[in-house]
């Protein structure tokens, strides 16, 4: 079965004046139009394809790449807004629509939000929303504690960042294990720390584990040292809003990666800073 919204492998079947049809394992076709068609294309040729629905509604193959897939998020740009809603670019050279009830705010050309690809069961059309915690569900969950996982970065709360993980769910990254800046809709690995009561789950940034935080955080003090003439005016009795914001890390963690280059004699600790060697 052709499936829409995907990417497909389908085969060239038979060619017309408009390009060529290709077919999947059940037989059905599915129109390549000859501006797509790549070169040296004959009958039995294999092709990876994007299918879409084209002005007409008829399901249609491309060599276009689009920039988000069926049930997927992707920053996507307004190029247009009418009385139906507003159209983006994402990809393909028919513009994708996110009509009025899906949209969070009011949509503005040239601004880009972060959309959800889906198919509209009413229309069988292909379509986007902007209201993105609709399509996040984390009653049943396949990530666990430990787990690498693919996060898109939401909004801000009082308790942390909100996050969508692997396309699917809904994280939280607290904000005192952040270190570094996150802008909404920019991708980011992570970890699951842990998942708590209603499959709510926590995420950071770094891998747990002593050595991983030692290695990353000495990397990074040894870093400043070397761009401040070897001379950091930072040690133990520092504030942790300070070393926050001159090293990307808890006071905590400074602790244990400036103890770690004392004893690998790598810096001097005094009261006025941190000295390399």
């Amino acid at each position: 079965m052709i499936e829409l919204g995907k990417y497909n492998d389908l085969v060239a079947y038979r060619q017309t004046d408009n390009g060529w049809y290709l077919t999947d394992e059940t037989g059905e076709e599915v129109l390549l139009p000859n501006k797509f068609i790549p070169e040296g294309m004959e009958k039995g040729t294999e092709i990876n394809v994007f299918i879409f629905l084209d002005n007409e509604e008829r399901l249609t193959a491309t060599t276009q790449k689009p920039l988000v897939n069926l049930h997927e998020f992707a920053m996507l740009e307004v190029k247009d807004v009418n009385r139906y809603g507003a159209f983006v670019d994402w990809g393909l050279d028919k513009q994708l629509m996110i009509p009025y009830a899906h949209q969070s705010t009011k949509m503005q050309v040239g601004k880009r939000y972060l959309c959800y690809l889906f198919i509209d069961k009413v229309t069988n059309r292909l379509l986007a929303s902007n209201k993105v915690y609709k399509f996040l569900d984390n009653e049943t969950i396949d990530v666990k504690e430990g787990d690498e996982v693919n996060l898109i970065i939401l909004n801000t709360t009082n308790l942390g960042i909100n996050v969508i993980v692997n396309q699917k769910y809904k994280g939280l990254v607290f904000h005192d294990t952040v270190f570094q800046k996150l802008k909404y809709g920019s991708h980011q690995k992570g970890f699951v720390k842990t998942i708590r009561e209603e499959n709510k789950i926590d995420i950071i940034l770094e891998k747990q584990g002593y050595k991983n935080v030692i290695d990353k955080n000495t990397e990074k003090v040894l870093q400043v040292l070397n761009e401040s003439n070897g001379y950091s005016p930072f040690n133990d009795f520092s504030d942790p809003d300070d070393i926050r914001l001159n090293f990307q890390m808890s006071k905590k963690n400074f602790k244990k990666a400036i103890g770690a280059l004392y004893r690998q004699k790598q810096i001097e600790i005094e009261e006025d800073g941190i000295y390399l060697v």
